[in-house]
């Protein structure tokens, strides 16, 4: 009875270790994931902004085009 309560105990320890170990990397993936995505965004703003400033450059006005040639 001592052996089978010894061995259920060494198999719960040995599979609460491994479950923090998967804790604590799915955590850190976790953390940079969330590192990424902050980086991600910063750069969307920054170019979201950039074409906002640029749009004007980008498009041409529709009075300086020549007609299309069916007309």
């Amino acid at each position: 009875m001592t052996e089978d309560l010894e061995r259920r105990v060494v198999e719960l320890e040995t599979r609460v270790a491994f479950q923090e170990q998967t804790l604590s990397e799915l955590s850190d993936a976790l953390a940079e994931l969330r590192a990424d995505a902050a980086r991600t965004t910063g750069l969307l703003r920054r170019a979201l902004e950039e074409l906002k400033l640029h749009r004007g450059e980008l498009m041409a006005d529709p009075a300086d085009e020549p007609p299309p040639p069916h007309y």
